[in-house]
């Protein structure tokens, strides 16, 4: 029995491993960083909405600004209906919301713009007619998340609950959040229980503390004090805290 408790014990130092390892030398993670000079330009990975006639829906991800880039990542969705001449952006943002302001930031233009110096990547990019079904099932979920004045770091409510949020409930998205996507286990509502942002399995999760996910796309994934860590079968991979998805 003590042999189990000492291994309990240790977990939780395990699991620091890989946001420890990010911060002494993760790509983006720049520990001194000034978020007054940090870079917001375009990364220039987005179809230009002038070239793109067909309708866009897309999901994307960044290393969160300073000693948080180790651990977490900050999401947010962009879409253009068909023929529209800019994107709009969907995100929660928390100091709008310390200021007390709203969380949620809605804008129009460049949808790939730098998180505050770290590069995105495109986790979903919908098109055409399953882009326009996507698009009406975001306007729909943005207009339903419960916490649009409210934002707390950890455990959630945050900008990957939002993220989340949405995906849950426009099953087009199909989203495998990473791992780092800390806040996207904190279910909106307070509800223990419900689908997984990827639409293919289903999720038990008390408040962002801990839970686990079962589904095709993320595999098996369990969370502790919001740090997650599974496999993911389909994709042999490992889902790391700190670390994200590595696939062998």
């Amino acid at each position: 029995m003590k042999k189990w408790l000492r291994y309990i014990a240790l977990l939780p130092l395990l699991l620091l491993i890989g946001p420890l390892s990010m911060a002494a030398g993760g790509e983006d993670i720049n520990l001194k960083a000034d978020w007054r000079t940090a870079s917001r330009d375009s990364a220039g990975i987005a179809p230009r909405a002038a070239d793109t006639p067909e309708a866009v829906a897309q999901i994307y991800a960044a290393r969160a600004f300073g000693w948080r880039g180790a651990v977490a990542i900050h999401t947010w969705i962009a879409v253009k209906p068909a023929s529209a001449a800019s994107y709009t952006t969907y995100e929660v943002i928390g100091w709008y919301a310390m200021r007390g302001g709203s969380a949620l930031y809605v804008r129009d233009g460049a949808p790939d713009r730098r998180w505050f110096g770290s590069t995105p990547k495109i986790l979903v990019d919908l098109r055409g007619d399953k882009a326009e079904r996507a698009i009406a099932g975001v306007k729909a979920a943005v207009a339903s998340y419960p916490y649009k004045n409210e934002y707390r770091t950890w455990p959630g409510p945050n900008s990957n609950t939002f993220t989340a949020h949405v995906a849950r409930n426009v099953p087009e998205f199909s989203v495998d959040l990473p791992p780092t996507a800390i806040g996207k286990d904190y279910i909106a509502g307070g509800a223990p229980f419900a689908r997984a942002p990827s639409a293919t399995g289903f999720q038990l999760s008390f408040f962002g503390l801990a839970g686990v996910i079962v589904a095709a796309e993320e595999g098996l994934e369990f969370n502790l004090l919001g740090l997650n860590f599974g496999i993911d079968p389909g994709d042999l991979a490992l889902r790391l805290p700190g670390i994200g998805k590595i696939g062998f």
